[in-house]
């Protein structure tokens, strides 16, 4: 496995590639790698001859610099994890190679970036976006992985390869889960040990409101007020949104659940009582998928 820091050296190696006729798969991630991390790497493998991994902690999609400079780095069991899944690249670029002095390109989706995370985190899809972008042109793939926990990125990044006329295919890959149901994220790590135990609120919340639409409710009102309720059991916990969207438009769902809705969460948990863990954010999502014949909601 090949570790290049380079764009450069990083186009002319897949220029190599691609003369050969064979396949890369891209993998973007910002390390602190997880299972979830390494599930991508295989699917990307199930669709090319080549997974390629890049890390890199993308200082313009944080809006808070504490956020930025806590955030885990692992490079050394990252890239010892990426050669074990079977990729061969790992593109971990110092940030003058994406962001070169003075440069002033952006890259920016309208309507998909403005609701949940794009309201709390003004700026933080036009970092993505940018920088993923740039990740394109320096890895030239065949196939790009990104995984569905962050579903409106993926949502994004979909309309931006489509947009920019990116000959690239977008794979969502499916959520992993720690034991308890906790979605794997990098930012698990940053958990003081009792928030890390109250975070199961988040699937709870979720499982709630599957459970609430396969009985047959329909209230978008009434299924949120109970995801708030269970979100307010963990004492750590402070709700950042709670919102359901069409799937593909991100819309606002109608008062009256017609069809499958996005169920898309994000929390914030403080530090534990005794100072352990940080202030960490973390998302969650579902696809609901209301049945016919639902009961009207009386609330």
């Amino acid at each position: 496995m090949e570790i290049i820091r380079k764009t450069a050296l990083l186009q002319a190696r897949a220029d190599s590639v691609r003369a050969e006729g064979r396949r890369i798969a891209l993998v973007p991630t910002m390390g602190a790698l997880h299972p979830g991390h390494l599930s991508l790497i295989a699917e990307g493998l199930a669709r090319a001859d080549e997974v390629w991994v890049s890390i890199f902690v993308n200082p313009t999609q944080f809006n808070d610099p504490e956020d930025f400079e806590g955030y885990p780095r692992t490079f050394e069991s990252d890239v010892e994890k990426v050669r074990a899944a079977g990729a061969t690249v790992v593109f971990a670029p110092t940030p003058d190679q994406l962001y070169p002095e003075g440069a002033e390109t952006w890259v920016e989706v309208g309507s998909l970036s403005e609701p949940l995370c794009g309201a709390s985190r003004p700026g933080h899809f036009r970092g993505v976006t940018t920088v993923v972008s740039k990740l394109f042109l320096a890895a030239k793939p065949h196939v790009a992985v990104f995984g569905e926990k962050d579903f409106q990125q993926l949502a994004v990044i979909r309309r931006m390869a489509r947009d920019l006329g990116f000959d690239i295919e977008i794979v969502g890959g499916a959520t992993l889960r720690e034991d308890d149901g906790v979605a794997m994220s990098s930012r698990n790590l940053r958990l003081g040990p009792a928030a890390r135990s109250q975070a199961t609120v988040l699937i709870r919340a979720i499982h709630g409101a599957e459970r609430a639409v396969a009985a047959g409710e329909r209230s978008a009102q009434a299924l949120l007020e109970d995801v708030r309720k269970t979100i307010e059991e963990a004492p750590q916990a402070s709700l950042d949104y709670a919102e359901l969207r069409d799937p593909d438009s991100l819309a606002e769902a109608p008062p009256q659940l017609d069809g499958p809705t996005l169920l898309a969460l994000a929390v914030h948990f403080s530090p534990d009582p005794d100072g352990q863990g940080a202030d960490v954010r973390l998302i969650d999502n579902r696809v609901l998928l209301p049945q016919a014949s639902p009961r009207t909601s009386t609330e």
